[in-house]
């Protein structure tokens, strides 16, 4: 009978251990349930954290898009404004010199500036009468029209440009 004793004893301790196992397995696989769910969880909230950021950057930076296109039109239209004062100040100074140059090279050189001094004020007028966008266009139909030109006049730019801040 003492075997009867021992046999049931290792049954039930076996029977224990298999509860035992089966309720950590249970316990186990409920923990990671829900560690998958706060993953998830933590994955949207990170997603819906990252689509407000983006679309409070994009906002902000639409913001200062508008403000640089406001102040490049601004100092665009001062620049053309100089731009034009300064080419008609040149013209009258030319203009001014055509008649030394009558008397010290002669009346056709007089005439070579006279005709530069009404290009240069003729292009002044027009820088002060068209708006930077019709300037721009102008521009644009130059460069359609004479790429081998245009390609020229932007390398020698280019050059003087870098040999002005060289220094």
């Amino acid at each position: 009978m003492a075997r009867k004793t021992t046999k049931s004893k290792t049954t039930k301790a076996e029977a224990e251990a298999a509860t035992s196992t089966s309720e950590a397995k249970s316990r186990f696989n409920a923990a990671l349930e829900e560690a998958k769910a706060g993953a998830v969880a933590l994955k949207d909230e990170a997603r819906e954290k990252a689509t407000s950021y983006a679309g409070d950057a994009r906002a902000v930076g639409e913001d200062w898009a508008g403000d640089a296109k406001v102040k490049a039109g601004e100092l665009a239209t001062q620049g053309k404004n100089k731009a034009g004062e300064a080419l008609g100040n040149l013209s009258r100074v030319v203009d001014d010199n055509a008649a030394s140059i009558d008397e010290k090279f002669g009346q056709k050189y007089g005439d070579y500036a006279r005709s530069a001094s009404r290009s240069m004020q003729n292009t002044a007028n027009t820088l002060q009468e068209k708006s930077v966008e019709e300037l721009g266009e102008n521009a644009r139909e130059y460069v359609r029209n004479n790429p081998g030109k245009s390609l020229g006049i932007a390398a020698l730019a280019g050059f003087l440009l870098s040999r002005l801040f060289r220094r």
